[in-house]
């Protein structure tokens, strides 16, 4: 049944209060930093508008972003053969646990920290840490994704998307009375102001316009990988308008597409919607 698992994410009232500061580093100043920072973490697939969503949290000036903190762990774990393979192992920590201690749940200098992240990269690690975190779900219309995921991974398959652990992430979190806010890329290009206003009142944020836009080209944020998958975003001031792709879908692909339909479908049901043009 799409979205049942056997997950076991504890629940925050059960883990100790740890905020995630390394062992023989929990000195004040950084248990402070740790403590009061809301830890937001995007579980997104590939090509779904997410780097522009952590773009758009990245002009926050009370947030700070982080991109895809746990993508070599998983180069690591799966052996996934992406490209730039080489060069996010020697760029990042490859030791899942200590990123989880160390960035996602470490001391950090803004109120907010917002942690891009892809959910097929939860290979082999203790999820109790989302008990501690504000968990927050992008899809998109999955033949539209698989039509631009092609062009990195040209025989992708369903864990590559992302959506078979999305929708199972979803499920237990809903088991532990988390409720997830979910969004759609669809629906987030047709109404930016509106989703994100409704996002950031389920985050206990103020909306910020700020969010809407900003400069061209690259980011100091951006993992070594973004000179292979962003190129768009790198390309774009703000969310560009929505308009359904109605391309072919290359050839092959339309057994993965229809894997994908019930994990997307499940979630979509959830997705905040946006305004209806009158």
């Amino acid at each position: 049944m799409v979205g049942e698992s056997n997950i076991d994410v504890r629940s925050e009232l059960d883990r100790p209060r740890t905020c995630g500061v390394p062992a023989g580093r929990a000195d004040g100043d950084n248990l402070a930093l740790a403590m009061a920072t809301s830890r937001i973490c995007l579980w997104s697939g590939p090509r779904n508008v997410s780097t522009a969503l952590m773009y758009s949290f990245g002009q926050r000036p009370d947030t700070r972003v982080v991109d895809e903190p746990l993508y070599s762990h998983y180069l690591r774990i799966s052996g996934a053969r992406h490209p730039g393979r080489d060069e996010v192992l020697r760029a990042q920590d490859p030791d899942g646990e200590r990123v989880v201690r160390e960035v996602i749940l470490g001391p950090c200098d803004r109120p907010v920290l917002f942690v891009k992240q892809m959910a097929h990269h939860l290979v082999d690690l203790d999820l109790a840490f989302l008990g501690e975190t504000v968990n927050v779900f992008l899809v998109r219309e999955p033949a539209a994704m698989l039509r631009s995921l092609v062009h990195q991974l040209p025989e992708p398959s369903l864990a590559d998307t992302g959506l078979a652990k999305q929708s199972e992430l979803l499920s237990a979190l809903r088991r532990q009375r988390q409720d997830p806010p979910v969004l759609d890329a669809g629906e987030l290009l047709s109404d930016p102001a509106g989703i994100l206003s409704r996002l950031c009142r389920r985050l206990g944020l103020p909306f910020d316009e700020a969010m809407l836009s900003w400069p061209p080209g690259p980011r100091l944020e951006d993992g070594v990988w973004a000179p292979y998958w962003y190129h768009n975003v790198h390309r774009s001031t703000g969310f560009r308008p929505y308009s359904p792709s109605d391309g072919s879908l290359p050839p092959g692909l339309e057994p993965l597409l229809a894997e994908c339909r019930p994990h997307y479908e499940m979630l979509y049901r959830s997705a905040l919607r946006a305004a209806a043009v009158k």
